[in-house]
């Protein structure tokens, strides 16, 4: 299959729920002959749209992790028009670990598209997506987060469209997911997308894509986590996959565009003066930097080169040169 190593235990073309997994083969010292067990869910009920959801993507995010698991369950096939193909953790080995990235061959599967049917397993899990599982689909909806190192409110992430009708259908998902934010890209996109991430595959087998920032801080929100559940149904039922469910009313969603970064220049202990969704000037100082080794030198300012709002935030103190610890949105109308 597209020259895979990997086997997949379900059977896409049957109707009903089947779980099973995609046995990426590993041989180790413990396990000659051994696979990495990746879950892998189908619920299908007859002809229609076609929906691989992922989470997992990075091991460290844990909100769609939840969320598509408690779908999983709780969907019967008889509640659905068309096929849901559910991979809870879709870098398996970092998911177990609790990590972003695979503690077997550090390896990024958001970094590692379109990979490599013979490569590292993070390589030939993002050939599999790729090159099988995508084009078998119509929409992919991808559920990140933070992770350990940031912190989001629900956030849709979007593409402009290749074309018109792809950007009703993305601008039609947004408003179906209904999440107080949507962060908009300004480029890219489309069949010749050499984009390394779920995404960028998704636009070279000219899949819709979304994606979704939900959280962080290593840790569930339970207010986000009722948020994504609401807007994975909501979203189905906006493509007509779920007839009888009864969408309640929309509460609307800020669109921005990412403005960029704030990083730090010094290593320390980061001490924030701003929050989500907090307004942000051009050379404002957000944060200071401590240093508890030498006490009575004083803090160090860290100023944001954008004006915005604060899209997402840094919840860890200790930072190093190098580190983000804001992330700055501009809302579209103002752009």
């Amino acid at each position: 299959m597209a020259n895979s190593l990997i086997s997949c235990e379900v059977d896409f073309e049957t109707d009903g729920k089947q779980a099973g997994f995609l046995r990426v083969p590993h041989s180790v010292h413990r396990s000659a002959y051994g696979w990495i067990p990746v879950p892998i869910v189908s619920i299908r009920n007859g002809d229609g749209p076609v929906v691989l959801m992922m989470s997992g993507n990075h091991g460290d995010e844990y909100e769609g992790q939840i969320a598509l698991s408690r779908l999983a369950r709780d969907f019967l096939p008889e509640d659905l028009r068309g096929q849901v193909i559910f991979l809870t953790m879709a870098n398996q080995p970092a998911a177990e670990a609790g990590l972003r990235c695979s503690p077997i061959d550090d390896g990024n599967l958001n970094r590692s598209f379109p990979g490599d049917p013979a490569g590292t397993p993070t390589q030939m899990i993002a050939h599999y997506i790729e090159d099988v599982l995508l084009p078998r689909c119509d929409y992919l909806i991808d559920l990140h987060s933070g992770g350990g190192s940031l912190f989001y409110p629900a956030t849709l992430l979007r593409g402009q469209g290749w074309t018109d009708q792809e950007g009703q259908t993305l601008r039609g998902l947004q408003d179906a997911f209904d999440f107080p934010h949507a962060w908009v890209f300004q480029g890219g996109g489309g069949p010749n997308s050499t984009a390394r991430t779920a995404m960028g595959a998704a636009n070279r087998k000219r899949v819709v894509p979304i994606m979704a920032e939900l959280g962080g801080a290593g840790s569930v929100t339970p207010s986000i986590l009722a948020m994504t559940e609401r807007g994975l149904q909501r979203s189905l039922h906006s493509l007509g996959m779920l007839p009888d469910y009864v969408p309640d009313a929309e509460r609307g969603t800020r669109e921005l565009y990412a403005a960029g970064s704030v990083f730090a220049y010094d290593s320390g202990l980061f001490e924030p003066l701003k929050d989500i969704s907090a307004p942000v000037e051009q050379d404002e100082t957000v944060g200071h930097i401590h240093d508890p080794s030498t006490p009575l030198r004083g803090s160090v300012a860290v100023k944001s080169p954008y004006a915005g709002i604060v899209m997402a935030k840094r919840p860890m103190a200790q930072v190093k040169r190098g580190d983000a610890v804001f992330q700055i949105g501009i809302d579209v109308q103002k752009k």
